[in-house]
């Protein structure tokens, strides 16, 4: 990956990487949402309320199960291999970085020459 946000080549992969930041992000949110539902299931007093609860709770608990089976499968996830889930965090990282590094405002925009045909051809 170079410095030049608009360079092909630093779209390789782009694809997978999103798939996998937004999987991950997914499956923070399902688990952000469990533990939410968990506290206010603890603080109600209505049993109305409480069935209600308890029914998103399970629900939130299935589908948190349902996104990490899919990661594991597509190997995005190792809960329980943590040196190969060390390895994704570190590459994770270094692309952060990386990103983090990029000259996003470059003064020369024009990438004319850097494609087979122009915008218009077809």
């Amino acid at each position: 990956m170079n410095n030049d946000y608009l360079d092909p080549i630093n779209s390789l992969h782009m694809p997978e990487l999103a798939d996998t930041t937004f999987a991950m992000d997914l499956l923070l949110r399902a688990k952000e949402g469990v533990r939410n539902i968990a506290v206010a299931l603890t603080e109600s007093a209505s049993p109305d309320v409480r069935a209600v609860l308890k029914k998103q709770l399970m629900q939130g608990i299935a589908t948190h199960q349902e996104i990490s089976e899919l990661m594991i499968k597509k190997k995005w996830f190792h809960p329980y291999e943590l040196s190969e889930q060390y390895q994704l965090d570190q590459l994770s990282a270094n692309n952060t970085i990386k990103i983090g590094k990029m000259n996003l405002f470059p003064i020369e925009t024009n990438r004319k020459g850097l494609f087979d045909r122009t915008p218009d051809e077809h």
